[in-house]
């Protein structure tokens, strides 16, 4: 694949960018070393290989769930700013218009 002027710019166009003249020369020869990249990993032989879709071979590795003791009501309201008996009470931030 050649990298080309006009590849640079409709990239540009595309991710909304502005490049220089040299900014543009600098990318030209970025997108042709992973292009050459690329192309490398398409010389070998993977006849047989099977694809890897997953790091491990576990498969869906879960920790049991467990009971543990949470904090009571009082307990969680105690350094709230302001809270009724049972609830946190915030500012409001929506305001309905009528």
């Amino acid at each position: 694949m050649e990298v080309n002027d006009a590849l640079v710019e409709k990239l540009a166009h595309l991710s909304r960018l502005a490049f220089s003249g040299a900014e543009k020369e600098e990318i030209k020869k970025d997108l042709q070393k992973m292009i050459a990249f690329v192309e490398k990993l398409n010389e070998l032989n993977l006849e047989g290989v099977e694809p890897l879709l997953h790091m491990s071979e576990e498969i869906n590795v879960l920790r049991e769930d467990e009971v543990k003791n949470s904090i009571s009501r009082e307990e969680g309201l105690k350094n709230a700013s302001l809270h009724d008996d049972k609830f946190f009470k915030v500012p409001k931030v929506i305001k309905k218009e009528v």
